[in-house]
């Protein structure tokens, strides 16, 4: 397998390593400003990413798939990842320390409104990958080396295509108390 499928696992793992050890020392230890160290750390991760995808490019290597989920990951750590801190720190407070409120789900036109405005954050997520794939095919300029980026660029177009209309049919289709979505 690819290394830098290895190296995005690892930094998958110490994403929520950190988000875990921020959250354990904010409210468990009640080390505010050591936990805030280690949520701010959470982009290192990303930079760690984008060096190291750059440097086995940059060293003649072609562009593979991994080097394409490089950059969906670091597009999708962009979008999301204050989001996912947020939602991480409120089922901490909640489920662990047992001091927040109970995380709410929602239901109906606020679920849709939710689910629309994370559809944003995916397009957001998709433009910042897209960006990164299209200035590693321009700096390449070599079809043979980048096409497995461009493959996976377009399936990523498809996935976000499909996550609006899921998205939207939440509108026509609002989300019961009680009922699976989709």
């Amino acid at each position: 397998m690819n290394w830098i499928i290895w190296l995005i696992i690892a930094c998958e793992i110490g994403f929520w390593v950190f988000i875990l050890l921020g959250l354990s020392f904010r409210y468990l230890l009640k080390k505010e400003k050591l936990g805030f160290i280690f949520l701010a750390l959470t982009p290192v991760v990303d930079l760690i990413l984008i060096i190291a995808a750059t440097f086995d490019l940059y060293s003649g290597t072609p562009a593979t798939k991994a080097h394409a989920l490089a950059a969906i990951y670091i597009g999708i750590s962009v979008g999301f990842g204050k989001s996912m801190i947020r939602w991480a720190d409120e089922h901490f407070q909640y489920y662990i320390t047992k001091t927040g409120p109970k995380p709410v789900k929602l239901y109906g036109l606020q679920f849709a409104k939710q689910n629309l405005k994370s559809w944003g954050r995916h397009l957001l997520s998709y433009l910042i990958g897209a960006s990164l794939i299209g200035i590693i095919y321009y700096f390449i300029n070599d079809y043979e080396r980048t096409k497995a980026l461009i493959q996976v660029l377009a399936i990523w177009s498809l996935v976000l295509i499909i996550d609006l209309l899921i998205s939207l049919s939440y509108f026509v289709f609002p989300r019961q108390p009680g009922k699976p979505t989709i």
